[in-house]
């Protein structure tokens, strides 16, 4: 027997039915993921399967004394309550009738699982680090289910290794909602969508769910072209009226009736978020230049002796621990900060447009029309103007809803309107701090598109695997007491390049750490601070830029070589006559291959400047 059963659920708000009279099963030691646009319904279903609402309609059959406990996205803790302490409360709400011993067992094997020092009071502990404690909270009740809403937000990366293995070794069945491509691969055993108040069941990893969605949009949208092609000869039928009358074909007005009614009640798959993104005046070349720049807050040093420089059109991952400095680092390249010593430059003509992950900029009593064009009801993206009402609709918020105060949002709304917010603006340096939170799958796809494709600068702070690797050419590396260290391509190939991590999870252990808050001055530091090092040269190399260095001599060589070739079968013309098709890759290629030896000579120009030491 399963251990919950949905039979004919319904729930509707207004007129949209979230849940169409579904029908959904969990197994024992099911690894589940809920998927779903934002809005679906997704939270609104855990909320029923745990008891908390009842559904509009249908029944929720639960085996008898299952026990199941959720973890909510922002966990609450008692005041004054220690690690070990919330852990122990979790254990014994759930197991009441259990000798003391099994308790403290129980308690022991989570806690060392949980790899912090149980004395800690909760409330000194980071965002990230307070999740932790929440699902060990919950795990150590021994469930036999797990419901889990985003869990992955807001973790760092060892965060999410510890939330991967932890839920790989947990014996009960576990539920969660979450939009981590990456996390649901190496989790789900089976992914669930909710869509257009259906619920569809896809076993296996979440690449096959991938390619299975795939062919079903592809067979529904072919259904549906079939059903509109044959409604619409009817509706031609019908008004012809005299016709109609004459072969008193009452059957076939009856199938008219009925085939209006299906295409009145049929859902088509929700519209995609129209994202576009105005860069504005083309930046100087040089975006911002740090030379042996440190800083600290107290004692911790949050940034040692870094030096970089970002070019234009750079794409820029920031990757660290939670309370590295990451944002630390974006405020002194932004001029909001000053460095303590070393030397920070400004490149000129900057725009610059800023995403921050704890949505300040978000006013809750404002309407979503103020949020985006505050006194006015247009707003101008790339030279055109547009009533914000279209605009808002660009990101999937219905005209009603643009009078709508912001605190009526989910989060995942909040994140969307922020983005209409942020690209409402012309930008040529684009911040993005934790953009990917709450966003839904084909949002976060859309959003990965138009980065790749933005002319202008990107600096992105995310713990999603998946996004770092589809955006950025570059990452800056937080590896503990306050070095960054520089390297080539996204989150793989700094795993690839680093080897290790260790420093991270050494650094997240340590006492010290474990209990400082992400939030103020707090961001300080991953891991102990030790006395600055003697100055070295004014500017310094990495060894990855160094070997760079080196063999982009040879990088160019081969592209021109390349570009020597193609000219040359291009150059008679024939073979625009002959193969019209190669002649149009060969031109394509043709152009890419300009773009590179410009990139290439660019880079190499700064590297040289780098290595001799002369800055400009």
């Amino acid at each position: 027997m399963p251990l919950i059963h949905c039979k004919s659920l319904s729930l509707a708000f207004g007129d949209v039915a979230l849940l169409d009279h579904v029908e959904f099963a969990i197994d024992r030691r099911e690894r589940i993921a809920l998927i779903g646009r934002n809005g679906a319904g997704k939270s609104s279903l855990i909320r029923i399967l745990s008891g908390e609402t009842a559904p509009d309609d249908g029944e929720v059959i639960r085996e008898k004394g299952v026990r199941f406990t959720n973890v909510p996205q922002e966990p609450t803790f008692a005041d004054g309550v220690t690690i070990e302490e919330a852990v122990t409360a979790g254990a014994i709400n759930e197991h009441e009738g259990d000798e003391d011993w099994h308790v403290t067992v129980r308690v022991a094997e989570v806690l060392s699982r949980l790899g912090m020092d149980g004395s800690l009071l909760v409330s000194t502990l980071s965002g990230g680090m307070k999740k932790r404690v929440a699902l060990a909270r919950a795990i150590a009740g021994a469930p036999d289910l797990l419901f889990l809403d985003e869990p992955t937000n807001h973790l760092d990366f060892d965060g999410i290794a510890w939330l991967e293995d932890t839920l790989k070794a947990f014996s009960g069945a576990v539920l969660t909602i979450s939009h981590d491509r990456r996390f649901l691969e190496s989790f789900a055993t089976r992914i669930v969508e909710l869509d257009r108040g259906t619920l569809f069941s896809y076993p296996g990893s979440f690449a096959e769910y991938q390619r299975r969605k795939a062919e079903m949009l592809n067979s529904e949208s072919l259904a549906n072209a079939r059903f509109d092609k044959l409604l619409k000869e009817e509706e031609i039928w019908i008004r012809k009226g005299v016709e109609a009358r004459r072969t008193r074909n009452e059957g076939r007005v009856r199938r008219l009736e009925e085939l209006r009614r299906v295409r009145a009640a049929r859902r088509d798959v929700a519209g995609l978020v129209k994202l576009s993104l105005d860069a504005g005046e083309r930046s100087g070349k040089i975006v911002a230049e740090l030379v042996n720049v440190s800083k600290k807050f107290g004692d911790k040093v949050v940034i040692r002796d870094f030096s970089a420089i970002l070019q234009r059109g750079d794409r820029i991952g920031l990757i660290g621990p939670n309370g590295a400095g990451k944002t630390t680092l974006i405020k002194l390249m932004l001029a909001d900060l000053a460095a303590d010593s070393g030397i920070v430059k400004r490149g000129t003509q900057l725009q610059v447009a800023y995403f921050d992950q704890f949505r300040e900029a978000l006013d809750d009593n404002a309407t979503l029309s103020d949020v985006i064009s505050p006194g006015s009801e247009f707003v101008e993206i790339g030279g055109a103007r547009k009533h914000v009402i279209s605009y808002l609709g660009d990101f999937l918020f219905p005209p009603q809803r643009a009078r709508a105060k912001v605190k009526s949002l989910s989060g995942g709304e909040r994140n969307r309107l922020l983005l209409a917010r942020l690209f409402a603006k012309p930008a040529n340096v684009l911040v993005l701090d934790e953009p990917t939170n709450d966003l839904d799958i084909e949002t976060l796809e859309l959003l990965e598109s138009m980065l790749q494709e933005y002319a202008g600068t990107v600096i992105l702070v995310s713990h999603d695997r998946a996004f770092l690797d589809n955006v950025v050419t570059q990452v800056f590396a937080f590896e503990g007491g306050g070095r960054i260290q520089e390297y080539v391509g996204g989150y793989a190939e700094w795993q690839s390049q680093a080897k290790t991590d260790t420093s991270w999870a050494n650094a997240l252990k340590t006492p010290a750490n474990a209990g400082v808050s992400s939030s103020g001055a707090a961001s300080a530091s991953a891991g102990a601070a030790t006395p600055s090092g003697t100055p070295g040269r004014k500017v310094k190399m990495s060894f990855n830029e160094t070997r760079e260095l080196e063999q982009l001599p040879a990088k160019i060589e081969t592209l021109e070589a390349e570009q020597a070739g193609i000219t040359g079968a291009l150059a008679d013309g024939t073979i625009f006559v002959k193969s019209p098709e190669q002649a149009a890759q060969l031109s394509a290629r043709l152009d890419a291959i300009t773009t590179e030896i410009e990139a290439a000579m660019t880079r190499w120009e700064v590297l040289e400047t780098k290595r001799t030491g002369l800055v400009a």
